[in-house]
């Protein structure tokens, strides 16, 4: 994997990110032997200087070139500020990274990322990090994940969409868009719409309407209608339904990557025609998963209130 080289052979994987606790980490132990089960060599490479407690097997942790609690106690920072230095310390040791990844040659690679929003909207030392891993053939895609109970209200949903956007374009990579945790979605209350309206990111006036209705947002619905014309302008947030603990959850968001990475047609794997058309078809896998999960929550919707009903 030396920098620059042509003839050095490519090397696919995912970035994990996203904000603190929507489900990185679990989404890499999970992904991890869901790939492992269908004969893929995969290596998890941990970047979070905070993470100390890892379920999945780490090939490579920045553990030990770094970490945040060592940063705060002897730099006097705070947890913020110290993540952003740990970030910018594996910008600069760069040799010590590519020294780690080349004991996982031909592995597929799940990076699992911090949790601080700001790395990925503004600041540049990750990005630097994606753009070298870039120079030594990894084929990257974004993975971003948002927790599913971001649906259940319209304001925050909208700053999820904004947020999402603006990583998109800081990172440059491609990019799927995940909502995590779908498996408790029907804890988290009622939607206003149904789910492939949020998976798609459809019509977003309705939710503007929708948030007018409360008198605090009312007086802010000229801001909000200006964010949703941004987010509609660019056309480029969409959503893919996530649940960890279900298999066929799992295959489709894998689908989603290998395809935004270029990995479906690649030739590390022997695969079928039907399976390398069906990565290709384009977001008919969307439409599936987002109709199943849908009716998960209708079912559980409808149980919730014949018990309201017998209760009476």
């Amino acid at each position: 994997m030396s920098e620059g080289s042509k003839g050095s052979s490519l090397a696919f994987g995912q970035v994990v990110i996203g904000p603190p606790g929507s489900g990185k980490t679990t989404y890499c132990h999970g992904m991890q032997e869901f790939m492992g089960r269908i004969g893929r060599k995969v290596t998890v490479v941990n970047l979070d200087p905070a993470n100390e407690t890892m379920p999945y097997q780490c090939g490579v942790d920045i553990a030990e070139l770094i970490t945040l609690p060592d940063v705060m106690e002897n730099l006097k920072l705070g947890p913020n500020g110290g993540l952003i230095y740990c970030m910018e310390y594996l910008e600069a040791n760069f040799d010590w990274l590519q020294e780690k990844l080349a004991a996982f040659r031909g592995h597929y690679y799940l990076f699992d990322c911090p949790g601080q929003v700001e790395l990925y909207t503004h600041h540049e030392a990750l990005k630097n990090v994606f753009a070298q891993l870039a120079k030594w053939n990894f084929r990257l895609a974004a993975v971003h994940l948002v927790d599913s109970h971001y649906c259940t209200d319209p304001g925050k949903f909208i700053s999820v969409l904004c947020t999402s956007l603006s990583t998109m374009l800081h990172v440059e990579l491609p990019h799927v868009n995940v909502l995590s945790k779908m498996d408790l979605i029907e804890q988290y209350g009622k939607l206003a719409f149904n789910l492939d309206y949020y998976t798609e990111v459809l019509d977003l006036s309705y939710l503007v309407d929708h948030l007018a209705a409360d008198p605090f947002f009312r007086n802010y619905r000229r801001l909000n209608e200006k964010l949703v014309e941004v987010i509609e302008d660019y056309s480029l947030v969409s959503f893919v339904p996530l649940n960890v603990q279900d298999k066929e959850s799992m295959r489709q968001v894998m689908q989603a990557v290998d395809k935004a990475n270029g990995y479906s047609f690649g030739d590390q794997e022997h695969r079928s025609l039907e399976t390398l058309m069906s990565a290709a078809v384009g977001a008919d896998f969307h439409f599936t998963s987002t109709l199943a999960v849908q009716e998960k929550y209708v079912q559980s919707q409808d149980k919730a209130l014949e018990e309201e009903v017998m209760d009476l």
